[in-house]
């Protein structure tokens, strides 16, 4: 039985989406990339958030140099809704810019504390990505309650997705003994990173290896006493939000907007960069997994985008050519190819074989040294 709902969503929306270059850049990342209905990754996070129906906030946490473009999607979704999503929206939804990148632990620390100052209460926190594709949204939602009654037992919760290949671009989770009646919510033995193609096959032969999502669910208690006892310099450096106030907001695009809050600028000048995962997630002694019954896709390739995306068949013209994937933002022509992906975009070209995405970062890599 369900019976504990999620108070509060952040979402973290401040990659860089480099593996989809060169149409992802520093400046429109993948999450502002919109799907063939005219949606983006970033404003469908929102709706899920929405889904959720938190009785507090949302908070969507970035960098200050994409928070225009940021602000303009959110108020672009805004203004497609109705009734209590948008107003949601006008009255509950937070954009902070952080003022440098520390991975993902210390913007979840920061959400914990600005929503205490917002209220002083236990919070349950879901905390989504913003560059996922996940669906039907209705199992979404339904593991999201799963997940909440047992952030509200004291438990940080990760969303466990069962893997389809043997993938080597995500970490694992060890799934342990199943913890409620429909072996949905299991204990976590362990965390595993990136494996090899052979480890990557007998996780998935075993049965007992789920993808790390990266979405997870706490209350902000458990949350601060686990950083307390593993980033004990991390806890003190929050204390300064012990006697902050609440900030007021600006208004950047119509969207509560918060830059250069005195207290995150003073926290985030002396903590490290440190992945959740890495500070919290692996060390608790409290770790369960929703094992999610939702689709999802990290869409962390060329490779995997061409389901999800037009290629724009008037703007490609295609002679003696086969399987190949264009995205291009002017007229392409492919003559006596196979299984290529092309992509014109931003002044720049990505010429390669299907299957060979992973060498994208390296591109990113070699032309940032050129520059």
């Amino acid at each position: 039985m369900c019976n504990s709902n999620f108070t509060d969503v952040v979402i973290l929306a401040g990659g860089f989406g480099e593996r989809l270059w060169p149409a992802s850049t520093p400046e429109f990342p993948k999450q502002f990339m919109a799907f063939a209905d005219g949606i983006s990754f970033l404003q469908n996070a929102v709706i899920r958030a929405l889904a959720v129906e938190p009785s507090g906030k949302i908070l969507i946490i970035s960098r200050p140099e994409i928070c225009a473009e940021l602000t303009k999607q959110v108020k672009a979704l805004k203004e497609k809704l109705s009734g209590h999503q948008k107003k949601k929206i006008e009255n509950d939804l937070y954009v902070i810019a952080e003022p440098c990148s520390r991975h993902t632990c210390p913007p979840l620390l920061l959400a914990c504390k600005f929503l205490e100052l917002a209220e002083k209460s236990e919070h349950l926190i879901l905390v989504l990505t913003s560059d996922q594709v996940i669906s039907p949204l209705e199992n979404f939602v339904s593991d999201c309650k799963k997940a909440a009654d047992f952030a509200h037992q004291g438990k940080f919760v990760c969303f466990a997705i069962p893997p389809y290949e043997p993938s080597t671009g995500f970490g694992y989770i060890n799934m342990g003994e199943p913890l409620d009646s429909e072996n949905s919510v299991l204990k976590i033995e362990s965390f595993k990173e990136k494996p090899d193609l052979e480890t990557a096959k007998a996780y998935l032969a075993s049965g007992k290896y789920a993808w790390n999502s990266g979405m997870f669910g706490f209350s902000n208690s458990l949350f601060e006493s686990e950083i307390k006892k593993y980033e004990n310099e991390m806890y003190e450096a929050f204390k300064v939000f012990d006697t902050a106030e609440f900030p007021k907001p600006e208004l950047l695009n119509s969207i509560k907007y918060i830059e250069n809050w005195q207290p995150l600028n003073e926290a985030y000048s002396s903590v490290k960069s440190i992945a959740v995962d890495n500070a919290v997630a692996e060390r608790t002694q409290n770790a369960v997994c929703v094992k999610a019954s939702f689709n999802w896709d990290d869409v962390g390739s060329w490779d995997s985008f061409e389901k999800y995306f037009e290629q724009g068949e008037e703007e490609f013209i295609s002679v003696e050519s086969d399987g190949n994937f264009v995205y291009s933002d002017m007229p392409v022509a492919l003559c006596g190819v196979q299984d290529l992906i092309v992509v014109v975009k931003n002044g720049k070209i990505l010429v390669m074989k299907k299957g060979a995405s992973s060498s994208v970062r390296n591109v990113v890599k070699k032309f940032k040294e050129k520059q």
